[in-house]
């Protein structure tokens, strides 16, 4: 597990590096969508953004000052294995929702620390990280677990 965070970590500096256009919010054009997560109080949909390329993956919600409660960013990987997050110039605290191959919420890390440069593991294999406001998963009882529904996680 350790390994794929390094790689992911370094990828990620990488991109950054290689990619400076990465480094500006706007000159990347994210994808757009709808995901729903179904829970025991019921189904919640979110406008995403997808963050599907290493450059967009690199971005991610860096430099945004504002998120919706209804909005998020959606980071799909080509195979499940271990997912390290990190907040580099985010400036809004997030909760990270990592996504397993079967939809299922793998763990939640929970308003995460604006600009904190420690890596944030999936617990177990994922395929995917939701990022929404900090708070919103307790809010709307988000838990290990529930299934997040998108056409991108269908496999």
């Amino acid at each position: 597990m350790t390994r794929r965070i390094a790689m992911v970590s370094v990828a990620t500096v990488l991109a950054l590096t290689l990619c400076p256009q990465a480094a500006r919010a706007d000159e990347i054009r994210f994808e757009r969508s709808e995901l729903t997560i179904a829970t025991a109080r019921g189904e919640h949909r979110f406008r995403v953004e997808l963050a599907l390329r290493p450059a967009e993956q690199a971005q991610g919600l860096q430099h945004r000052p504002f998120l919706a409660e209804d909005a998020g960013m959606l980071f799909v990987y080509d195979r499940p294995g271990a997912i390290g997050m990190w907040m580099l110039n985010t400036l809004i605290p997030l909760d990270m929702i990592f996504i397993g191959a079967d939809g299922r919420i793998v763990n939640i890390a929970e308003r995460t620390q604006p600009k904190n440069l420690d890596i944030i593991p999936s617990a177990g294999p994922a395929l995917a990280v939701l990022e929404v406001l900090g708070g919103t998963s307790a809010r709307l009882g988000i838990r290990p677990g529930d299934r997040v529904i998108h056409p991108r996680l269908e496999r």
